[in-house]
């Protein structure tokens, strides 16, 4: 129940955001009509539309965010003809056209008072404005979607998500109210119902202007994101660690919407002890602590539980060995486990995979070792762990105290300070004594060095079709077939491309034959490639090139000065950092062997 009641207020808080301004002229084009034909069914075919087609995007990758697409565009043609009937109501009169003459049935016989028809016609019209809706992606709808692309669909997403469209509507139905009195009495008042309907006819083409130029999940969304998302997030606290949620974000359904945005990692921080019930000492208490069962394998110890631990204080900290965001955490989690582990705390590192080559326990046994890590750490291929946790972040820390309750969680890179000294104070009231003061000095080398965060320009980008955004070339991405490829000669910033013959799969793309070469134009002091050998673990050797030169003291630390690298694992490359001041740049990668495996690139 109280993920439904959280549900429908996000929903409802919709009507405070701008990017709902593109639907209210469809909603308002209904004033003065009878609710129960024509207004309620416009509501319900919206609701229903966004339901359905964001519960599919949520786990049934891009054909369905392909197909919600071409949706719009038939929508966007319908709407206009709608907008133009509100104008020129003779338009079809001169117009032969089949799809103008649906249109003008379409909005004539929505506005007869109580016909069946009539009905089904501003039902119809309300299911073209829903292929337009796109709800902003507030931490509210972004739990919503996350939850749905981990666990796939099932009826609770369905209902959850359609609950929130129920409130949305519900608040569209209300400015309905109040502003469709407003205009009826105008109509009355100044006989200027023909006026009134004009000027209704201008905002809906001006609505589908709007939607065609992406306003709605462009500009639009990043002012409603900041006008709501504090309230939301307050709302999720509120309830979050009694009613079974935790502040969520939508790292794992980035590709379901285009307004909901890609939380991994530092997108959103949220310091350490924020939300929950005031606890002993102050402290917020989030709960009990939950359960670690349902791992594949524990590495560096045998299987630990809550009621083992009790007692201890332990920091739990999800992660996963490709991710630079955990990278980048790393050095703060290693040095905490060795300062504290004498004095109380027991770090548990929760490797919970992203992609399909982190759930190999071998992989991760190497990852562990390479990365020095000795804590220990429960590899988490079912997500079990990190559900019993209702987590939605890498990396994210929660922080248990001896009595077995949460008392603090940290989410994305940053904050360590606050992080270690809750840390000092959960050692402190559990009892133990000579508490080291201070704290670590953890600054990383390599990829695990801090992030540039104030000249990064270049977001994380992801190769395979199911999550691709910004590729650009001659030809479209061919779906889990062959295809040949040419680079862009040139490239606008964030923009990619392929060239060479690469077979592009959900969630990776992999060079058939050699050479092949990916090209990037982007703006950071970093750049890392998330890559994979050829089938079996044989070595791919590549080069790379920062616009069309060897890199030379702008080299990462897996190439050398001249560009020369290998692949022999599946990992995380470190093949850009600048020396000197940031620049929009070209990257380019020549791999010169085939089967070479790419999934994603990250900056910093």
């Amino acid at each position: 129940m109280t993920l439904l009641l959280l549900a429908y207020f996000g929903g409802a808080l919709t009507i405070l955001s701008p990017c709902v301004l593109p639907v209210v002229p469809f909603v308002f084009a209904r004033a003065g009509r009878p609710f129960a034909t024509s207004v309620l069914p416009l509501l319900i075919g919206m609701a229903l539309t966004f339901a359905v087609v964001a519960t599919l995007a949520a786990v049934g990758g891009g054909w369905v965010v392909r197909a919600n697409e071409y949706g719009r565009i038939v929508a966007m043609v319908l709407l206009a003809v709608f907008g133009l009937m509100l104008l020129w109501p003779r338009l079809t009169d001169y117009v032969a056209q089949p799809l103008v003459a649906f249109g003008n049935r379409l909005s004539q016989t929505s506005s007869q008072d109580t016909s069946g028809k009539a009905v089904l016609a501003s039902l119809l019209l309300g299911v073209a404005v829903g292929f337009l809706w796109a709800p902003c992606a507030g931490p509210i709808l972004g739990l919503i979607l996350t939850g749905a692309a981990l666990r796939g669909a099932n009826a609770t997403t369905s209902l959850l998500l359609l609950t929130y469209a129920a409130g949305a509507a519900t608040s569209l139905a209300l400015v309905l109210l109040v502003g469709g009195r407003v205009l009826m009495a105008l109509k009355k008042s100044l006989g200027a119902g023909e006026w009134i309907r004009r000027v209704l006819g201008v905002a809906v083409l001006a609505s589908v202007v709007a939607v065609a130029m992406g306003l709605d999940t462009g500009l639009l969304t990043r002012l409603s994101l900041s006008s709501t998302a504090s309230l939301e997030q307050t709302l999720v606290d509120k309830v979050g660690p009694r009613g079974g949620m935790r502040p969520g974000g939508s790292m794992a359904a980035s590709n379901s919407m285009a307004a909901a945005n890609s939380m991994s990692g530092n997108a959103m921080m949220a310091a350490a002890g924020h939300g929950g019930a005031p606890g002993q000492g102050g402290l917020p208490d989030e709960g009990p602590f939950p359960p670690l069962a349902g791992a594949a394998a524990w590495l560096n110890s045998p299987p630990l539980t809550p009621e083992a631990l009790r007692g201890k204080v332990v920091l739990v900290d999800f992660w996963t060995y490709s991710c630079i965001n955990c990278l980048r955490t790393l050095p703060y989690v290693r040095g905490w486990a060795g300062k504290y582990k004498d004095h109380g705390l027991v770090v548990i590192g929760v490797h919970t995979p992203e992609f399909a080559f982190e759930k190999d326990v071998d992989n991760v046994r190497r990852a562990v070792r390479n990365l020095d890590i000795h804590y220990p750490v429960a590899v988490d291929n079912q997500y079990a762990i990190w559900g019993a946790f209702f987590n939605n972040y890498w990396p994210a820390d929660y922080f248990v105290d001896a009595k077995g309750q949460v008392r603090g969680h940290a989410f994305g890179e940053g904050d360590y300070e606050k992080s270690e000294r809750l840390i000092q104070t959960l050692l402190a009231d559990a009892g133990y004594k000579d508490v080291p003061g201070g704290l670590v000095d953890s600054r990383g080398t390599g990829v695990e060095a801090a992030a540039d965060e104030r000249d990064v320009k270049s977001p994380e980008t992801y190769i395979g079709y199911e999550r691709a955004e910004h590729f650009t070339g001659v030809a479209n991405l061919a779906k889990d077939r062959a295809g040949t490829y040419t680079a862009p000669a040139s490239l606008q910033l964030n923009q990619w491309g392929l060239g060479g013959d690469w077979t592009v799969q959900g969630e990776k793309a992999i060079l058939v034959k050699a050479p092949g070469r990916i090209v990037f134009r982007f703006h950071a002091r970093d750049l890392h490639l998330v890559l994979g050998p050829a089938e079996g673990g044989q070595p791919v050797r590549f080069h790379v090139l920062l616009d069309g030169q060897a890199p030379g003291e702008n080299h990462g630390v897996d190439v050398d000065a001249s560009g020369a690298g290998k692949v022999d694992a599946q990992r995380l490359y470190q093949l850009i950092r600048q020396n000197g001041p940031v620049q929009d740049h070209t990257f380019t990668i020549e791999f010169r062997d085939a089967g070479a495996q790419a999934f994603s690139f990250t900056f910093g």
